[in-house]
């Protein structure tokens, strides 16, 4: 596996990764929001420098917020208004229009290529500051720095961390007039702009996993004619083919640690489940079974290995020591429960749940056993936790039938669809918090 072919493979994906444009680009809507949203306003951000601002950060922070689901944004054209600072701001006015927060602030150049972002979070009730940072970035961060700035008001509204400065990871596919299709292996901002394509293929790629730190994605290729684990650095491009054994190599999932990969194999017949170390590259096998055992995924803690088996008849979930031992059934409602993935607390399983010819995302409580449908849809698949916990993204149908991606809130409150504007999405993964930069101080 570590040859000649697989080097040749590294400077093919660097190549692929400097040369495509990603051309998948998702709109997000809202289709269903929280009863009582939070009344909030953003007040357009002031500009103190030559020709117009190089980036609305406001109106990234607005539609952040709105998003979310959890916020109800007063329109521009109703403010009465538009302050930059807290001193110019006329409380009664704004709270004679029902709202509870208002953000305001200015973006200010500080040099070439550099500037200055400054906002405060506004308590329109009590007439007194909650937040107030000021954060220096260059023009390429005034991005980030504008979700990282609607990271903070939610936290500081809701009690909850925001992922807003986090990526989602998913694969496009296209289909030529001739019928052939072109497979994309996506990053994008969560709120799907900035899109980049990784990897791009005329055969399948499938399953992207995020390594905990956010710097690496796994994922399964057909390019060779056959399916292959690949291990991908997002900076540079440079990708490892890390599982091409005889038979199925599928299902990627990475340690808490980052350390290892769980992986479903049939090197030795039947589908089975490894763990993989990476630097070592020495196998484990865990389950022993004549049945298919499939999508495995890690507790947080990295104790547990959930995993889809169909040992006891039909598709259900098990879970079993990751140092290995007894495996134990953890589904028992309904014929069909299968592609499990943990939340980040741990205490819950997202899992595609069939019944009646449909399959919904649903979350399993792992304490008491209760299982909730969170979705409606007649094919929902492949859930995502947000790295909060508070949304699953998920791939479904749209109206006309193309694949789309959606999410729900955990408790299903919020709906939102993101849609491409050519083409299909599927297999989305929700990115870890980022850690690198765009930090307020």
């Amino acid at each position: 596996m570590r040859g000649r072919g697989a080097a040749a493979a590294v400077l093919l994906a660097a190549a692929l990764v400097a040369a495509l444009p990603a051309r998948a680009v998702l709109r997000i809507e809202i289709t269903q929001g929280v009863e009582g949203a939070y009344p909030i306003a953003v007040v357009p951000f002031g500009w103190r420098g030559p020709g117009a601002p190089p980036e609305d950060v406001a109106a990234i922070v607005a539609r952040d917020l709105h998003l979310s689901g959890r916020f109800q944004l007063l329109p521009e054209r109703e403010m009465p208004a538009r302050p930059s600072h807290a001193d110019e701001v006329a409380f009664p006015a704004w709270r004679a229009l029902g709202l509870d927060a208002l953000v305001v602030g200015r973006l200010e150049a500080a040099g070439p290529g550099a500037y200055v972002v400054q906002f405060q979070l506004l308590d329109v009730y009590q007439r007194r500051q909650l937040l107030g940072y000021r954060i220096p970035a260059r023009r390429g961060q005034l991005r980030r720095v504008a979700h990282r700035i609607a990271d903070l008001v939610y936290e500081k509204l809701t009690g909850e961390r925001g992922a807003f400065d986090t990526q989602v990871a998913y694969v496009s596919v296209e289909r030529a007039a001739d019928g052939t299709r072109t497979y994309r292996l996506v990053v994008a901002d969560s709120d799907g702009a900035r899109p980049r394509a990784l990897v791009t293929s005329r055969a399948p790629l499938l399953s992207p996993a995020w390594s905990p730190d956010g710097r690496r994605i796994a994922y399964v290729s057909f390019e060779s004619g056959r399916p292959e684990v690949y291990v991908q650095e997002l900076a540079s491009g440079t990708r490892r083919r890390v599982a091409a054994f005889r038979g199925h190599n599928g299902a990627p999932a990475f340690s808490p640690d980052g350390r290892r990969l769980a992986l479903s194999l049939s090197r030795d017949g039947n589908p089975e489940i490894y763990v993989l170390d990476l630097a070592g590259g020495g196998l484990r096998r865990l389950t022993h079974d004549p049945a298919i055992d499939t999508e495995p995924t890690w507790s947080p803690d990295g104790r547990w290995i959930a995993f889809t088996s169909d040992r006891g008849g039909s598709p259900q979930v098990y879970r079993v020591p990751a140092a290995g031992g007894r495996v134990e059934r953890l589904t028992f409602e309904g014929g069909y429960n299968a592609r499990p993935v943990y939340a980040p607390d741990g205490r819950s399983l997202a899992l595609v749940h069939g019944a009646r010819g449909r399959y919904r995302v649903a979350v399993l409580d792992l304490a008491s056993g209760t299982l909730q449908v969170l979705t409606d849809g007649r094919l929902d698949e492949s859930p995502s936790f947000a790295p909060n916990g508070r949304m699953i993204l998920y791939a479904t149908r749209g109206p006309d039938g193309r694949g789309v991606l959606a999410a729900v809130s955990a408790d299903g409150a919020v709906r939102q669809r993101l849609v491409l504007q050519e083409g299909e999405v599927r297999e989305p993964a929700w990115g870890p918090f980022r850690t690198d930069g765009a930090a307020a101080r």
